[in-house]
Order: C-alpha cells, then sequence, then structure tokens
C-alpha cells in the first residue's frame, strides 16, 4: 500500500508516472490511434444527411505497417506515382502497337513502320 503525503504545501502526487505532450504524441504517432465517428441528420424519419468520419493518425512507417501507402500512388501527392503511371500508359501502349502488329500477320505494319522510320 503507498502511503500519500497530505501535509499542507506538500507536492500533489502524481501517480506512478508523469507523461508530458511529447511523450503522448511519441505513443500515439509510434502505436496509431483511430478516431470514428458518423453524423446522421434526419427530418421525420427522412435521412437528409449522413457522414461518415474515419481519421487515423500515425507516424508514415506505422501507417506503412498497417498497410496504407495512398500518399506514394496517388499522382497529386508524388511525382514517383506519376512517373510510374506514365511507364504502365507506355508499357499498354506498347502491348496494344505489337499486339495490331501481330495481328497484320504479315508483317506489313512492321514494314510500313520501317519505310516510315528510313524517310521513304
Amino acid at each position: 500500500m503507498t502511503d500519500v503525503d497530505h501535509r499542507p504545501g506538500a507536492p500533489p502526487a502524481n501517480g506512478p508516472g508523469t507523461t508530458n505532450l511529447a511523450d503522448i504524441l511519441e505513443r500515439v504517432l509510434d502505436k496509431g490511434i483511430v478516431i470514428a465517428g458518423d453524423i446522421k441528420i434526419d427530418l421525420l424519419d427522412i435521412e437528409l444527411l449522413t457522414i461518415r468520419l474515419r481519421l487515423f493518425v500515425s507516424s508514415v512507417e506505422t501507417a506503412r505497417k498497417a498497410g496504407i501507402d495512398w500518399w506514394e500512388t496517388d499522382p497529386a501527392l508524388s511525382s514517383r506515382a506519376a512517373d510510374s503511371e506514365l511507364r504502365a500508359e507506355n508499357r499498354e501502349l506498347r502491348e496494344r502497337v505489337q499486339a495490331l502488329e501481330s495481328a497484320d500477320g504479315n508483317g506489313s505494319a512492321h514494314s510500313a513502320r520501317t519505310r516510315d522510320t528510313a524517310g521513304t
């Protein structure tokens, strides 16, 4: 059993340990925190508005561990995502051109392209 000092002027007892804001922030960023809530407005049993809120606060590393990495694939937020999107589009166009050339069968498309690049 813990004895508590009840003398006037004695410093207040804070429990087993003190926690400051930096410790709390570090813990939240390390472990992550989820805040969820719904706001629903009805008028005479008619649903007028429903807002669903989901907020996940964490560090980038913790979010990646949780499988959240949308900022890496959003072209508006990442220049690498835009490059990746352009590469995927180029790959798709090359595959379509190759499919069209192979569908021609006798290689006339390839011959025409060769003539175009040769300037004839």
